[in-house]
């Protein structure tokens, strides 16, 4: 059907950002706002995006509304505060959906060279805006707001949302660790990139989280976090079902096995790393002498895994209260109280657990079938060595990142 004057048509063909047309000035920022069954939200925040964006940039910027031709009429709703708000764009999509395509239609037709996303609903505070700026105006290529580092947090997630957001960063780490290792929140859709550094290539997103595509297939050389605490919705519905997460999982795959993932350019955490490696090596201590209390015929002589468990268990116990105090100590400090340490205990714990499980069936092949038995501690301390990796790698990306926060 054709469009009224006031609409931007949608762009077809390839999921390409162009570069800016030297021969045009360029706004500062182009912020897309995605939207499905957004009506009773769009005038609360086209309201406070613009109140923020004139005091900070004002008459350089734009904000570009695409709507999946909702139901609820939610472009008819924007297309009414054109008149009132001058920086609003708004699209209507008839033929296509999905929350990551619509945000890559609106940077097609955007204007600006720096590039951003926020949700509708009011779950990213708009006053975040200006801390992701800060970077973006130094040059650096993304910023992220994160759930998950300093400053960060979730309102009010229940437990089973909580194990799905963390499950879903693990399954990203072990599949391209090289993408969702950059960042503390690959599942962030609060953020903003420098179309220079995604220009070019075609994007390919699945589901929603368009973050990943971003990191995977651009130039992205620099990357700027910011905290921001996840707020509940005020109206409407969450769109997020388990179907999201199956397509997140493509997604991850579709990286891995066709796209280009990326290169880890991110400063490695060389000191932490060191502290968490002399903590580790207290964890083997304890697990020799304890494994040898257990197990030796000389002493219990229990039985090999049930003295590895225990054994395990207790070095575990060990290790996250050298790190709590020493390695991460930084973090703890701004998390007390004994809640705060519980949760920590009980991501550490998981992590490790699910490393132990690795630990124990390696213990058991190289006991059994590569060295004769009577050399159970050398297996024991390649398996350790082996499993070491493990343990660093997801305790460096999800603990010590308690994301309850005062309501």
């Amino acid at each position: 059907m054709p469009y009224p004057d006031d609409l931007v048509p949608s762009p077809d063909g390839p999921l390409q950002i162009e570069a800016v047309d030297p021969s045009l000035t360029p706004l500062q920022l182009s912020l897309i706002v995605p939207t499905y069954n957004e009506s009773q939200n769009v005038a609360k925040i086209i309201e406070q995006l613009t109140q923020l964006l004139d005091d900070l940039i004002p008459g350089d910027y734009e904000l570009v509304l695409v709507d999946d031709n909702s139901p609820d009429q939610t472009w008819q709703v924007a297309q009414a505060l054109i008149p009132q708000y001058p920086q609003l764009r708004v699209m209507r999509r008839e033929t296509e959906r999905g929350l990551s395509s619509a945000v890559i239609r609106g940077w097609q037709v955007a204007k600006g060279e720096i590039l951003g996303v926020i949700d509708a609903d009011l779950q990213h505070p708009p006053e975040i805006l200006i801390q992701l700026l800060h970077p973006m105006r130094a040059g650096t290529d993304l910023a992220v707001a994160s759930r998950h580092v300093s400053g960060g947090g979730v309102s009010d997630w229940s437990i089973v949302r909580r194990f799905l957001s963390r499950g879903a960063q693990v399954l990203g780490l072990l599949i391209v660790p090289n993408v969702v290792g950059r960042v503390s929140d690959p599942m962030s859709g609060y953020f903003m990139v420098r179309r220079q550094a995604i220009a070019g290539p075609h994007l390919n997103p699945m589901g929603y989280k368009i973050l990943l595509e971003v990191i995977g297939r651009g130039q992205i050389k620099t990357i700027g976090e910011v905290g921001y605490v996840f707020q509940e919705r005020e109206d409407g519905e969450s769109k997020v079902t388990w179907k999201h997460y199956l397509t997140y999982l493509g997604h991850l795959v579709r990286l891995r096995s066709r796209g280009r993932i990326g290169r880890l350019r991110h400063q490695f955490p060389v000191q932490r790393f060191l502290r968490f490696g002399i903590v580790g090596l207290s964890g083997v201590v304890v697990d020799m002498v304890m494994l040898y209390l257990l197990s030796d015929p000389s002493t219990l002589a229990w039985g090999l895994t049930r003295s590895k468990v225990v054994a395990a268990e207790i070095a575990i116990l060990n290790n996250f209260l050298w790190n709590d105090a020493w390695t991460f100590a930084d973090v703890a400090k701004a998390q007390q109280g004994w809640q705060a340490r519980a949760k920590r205990f009980l991501k550490f714990n998981i992590i490790c657990l699910a490393g132990l499980s690795l630990n124990v069936l390696l213990l058991n092949f190289l006991f059994n079938v590569v060295f004769s038995q009577q050399y159970r501690y050398l297996a024991n301390l390649i398996a350790i060595a082996v499993v070491t990796l493990w343990n660093f790698w997801i305790n460096l990306k999800l603990s010590w990142r308690v994301t309850q926060v005062t309501k």
